[in-house]
């Protein structure tokens, strides 16, 4: 087992720092939910105290279902079209969302989050689902995060192998 090492203390310098120990630890490994449940991991070790939720939702039919997380229970279906989550998966793109309670329609399954930011999980044109991070603090997400998380779903899906339904 790997243990992820962080010395940064800047954002992009902890990304730095964990997204190579990421590629490593899921290394010669491609069951996909174990790599979601590393992946889940390491982020919420490597931000403690910033990201207070963080976990998949993988498209099964046509909702978003609860896959591998660490945090608070969490909201087990959410439609999609619904929420942060369901948005960004309806529109493909990463949202970011500043203020929760200002988000039309957001499901609020943790009532400490204040802050948040979904990034889509595709392969090719395909939607296997979204990663999710939320905060407690508001304003907490900008393009750092979105560049650096959307790197990590990348190394997710490339080390794994993904089965869908549809």
């Amino acid at each position: 087992m790997e243990t992820i090492l962080i010395k940064g203390s800047k954002k992009e310098e902890i990304y730095e720092e964990i997204l190579p120990q990421l590629r490593a630890l899921l290394e010669g490994e491609a069951d996909f939910v174990a790599n979601m449940a590393n992946a889940s991991s390491v982020l919420r070790v490597a931000f403690p105290g910033r990201f207070s939720w963080v976990g998949f939702y993988l498209m099964k039919g046509k909702e978003l279902v609860l896959g591998p997380f660490q945090g608070k229970p969490a909201c087990v279906r959410i439609a999609v079209g619904k929420g942060v989550c369901g948005t960004a998966a309806a529109r493909r793109e990463t949202i970011i969302v500043p203020d929760v309670e200002r988000f039309p329609g957001h499901i609020a399954c943790d009532p400490d989050s204040r802050s948040e930011i979904v990034v889509p999980m595709l392969r090719g044109n395909r939607l296997i689902g979204v990663l999710d991070v939320d905060s407690n603090q508001l304003n907490e997400f900008d393009v750092i995060d979105e560049r650096y998380l959307r790197q990590i779903v990348d190394v997710v899906l490339g080390a794994s192998a993904v089965e869908t339904s549809d």
